[in-house]
């Protein structure tokens, strides 16, 4: 009985590793490393809006959903691949929306009550 059991595990771990996109290819090394861009995207959630590229969020926003459909194009369909790309697209797009707000909304109010503080100040 044990060696059947260990004869299924052996088998199913054979199967992962010469898998066409098991750890033997750059299919499966790619997505694995490509979350520090996602661990990235999620520490900038701390930084201050004004100090976001708004260029950078666009980059990895378009680049993140377009290679979500490219996952599923490929042979073979790389699922994991697929998420990753789904999730930098995703805080690509959170901060891209930070940083649109903070540019359209937040950043004209400061500079308005900035100019009434010296007219203020200047009158006195």
């Amino acid at each position: 009985m044990a060696s059947a059991a260990s004869s299924a595990a052996g088998s199913r771990f054979q199967s992962f590793l010469n898998h066409p996109a098991g750890p033997k290819t750059v299919f499966f090394w790619a997505p694995l490393f490509k979350w520090c861009l996602v661990a990235a995207g999620l520490k900038d959630l701390s930084r201050p809006a004004d100090k976001l590229s708004i260029n950078q969020n666009i980059a990895l926003t378009a680049t993140g959903f377009i290679w979500v459909r490219y996952s599923f194009v490929i042979t073979p369909v790389n699922y994991s691949l697929a998420a990753v790309n789904f999730f930098v697209g995703s805080t690509g797009l959170v901060q891209l929306g930070r940083a649109l707000n903070y540019k359209y909304n937040t950043a004209p109010k400061l500079a308005e009550e900035e100019g009434a503080k010296k007219a203020i100040v200047g009158s006195s």
